[in-house]
């Protein structure tokens, strides 16, 4: 198979709820295995249990729903999404697997999965708007700041971007135009194969610049029902 005609291939309901199963295993179970290096056991070994029930397809439809109940008992136990974002998203991902496992029918599965995909395009518009319209990001000070004054465990090395103003400025307006531009990814399969690529990448970076490595890992979880999003509307 030629590289074009895999990027070209789409994924049928089942396949992308299996896949997205199947890194959603990988990512609460490596999750699970931190708390409970910090002796967090009550709430994380059940969780890395179910994981592996997930992982090995066994009863997913309710391994997915007993994620869901943990995951709303995890926000209970920490006052909110403690992670933000990354939080967030697994909760919607748990959500929308559980709903098109309960699902009557096909029309209403493909509605749950259709939802999913939609918040993840949102996701990147959404975030690219707010950034266009703040001056901040306007003038290319934004991402100075970030380098220069965040509190996340960023290397005295990184902090010397902050130093490079033009640079800054044009990788600020490249994240903007990537996050606004995304939606008309789906326009074409491999279009959208490419975008997601570079997706991962940015989350990536984020991932070794900042830390923020449960964003990587959990927007790659909901990826597989944008291909097939794609591949159903057009």
């Amino acid at each position: 198979m030629s590289v074009l005609a895999f990027l070209e291939q789409g994924l049928t309901a089942a396949e992308a709820m299996r896949l997205m199963e199947l890194l959603l295993s990988f990512v609460l179970a490596q999750q699970s295995l931190e708390h409970l290096a910090r002796g967090d056991r009550l709430l994380f070994v059940p969780r890395l249990g179910l994981c592996l029930l997930l992982g090995l397809g066994i009863a997913a439809a309710w391994t997915v729903w007993a994620l869901w109940l943990l995951s709303l008992a995890m926000l209970w136990r920490f006052q909110g999404p403690y992670n933000g974002g990354s939080d967030k998203m697994t909760m919607l991902i748990l959500t929308c697997l559980s709903l098109a496992h309960l699902a009557p029918t096909p029309f209403w599965q493909e509605m749950a999965l259709s939802y999913l995909a939609v918040q993840l395009v949102l996701s990147y518009f959404v975030s690219g708007w707010i950034k266009v319209i703040n001056p901040e990001w306007q003038r290319g000070e934004a991402l100075r700041d970030v380098f220069r004054f965040s509190a996340y465990p960023v290397s005295e090395g990184l902090r010397g971007l902050a130093d490079h103003p033009r640079f800054l400025f044009v990788m600020g307006w490249a994240v903007v135009l990537f996050e606004l531009v995304f939606p008309l990814s789906l326009l074409h399969p491999v279009a959208l194969k490419l975008a997601l690529f570079a997706a991962a990448g940015f989350h990536f970076s984020n991932a070794c610049f900042f830390g923020l490595n449960r964003f990587f890992w959990i927007w790659i979880c909901a990826y597989p029902a944008l291909i097939w999003f794609q591949d159903r509307i057009f």
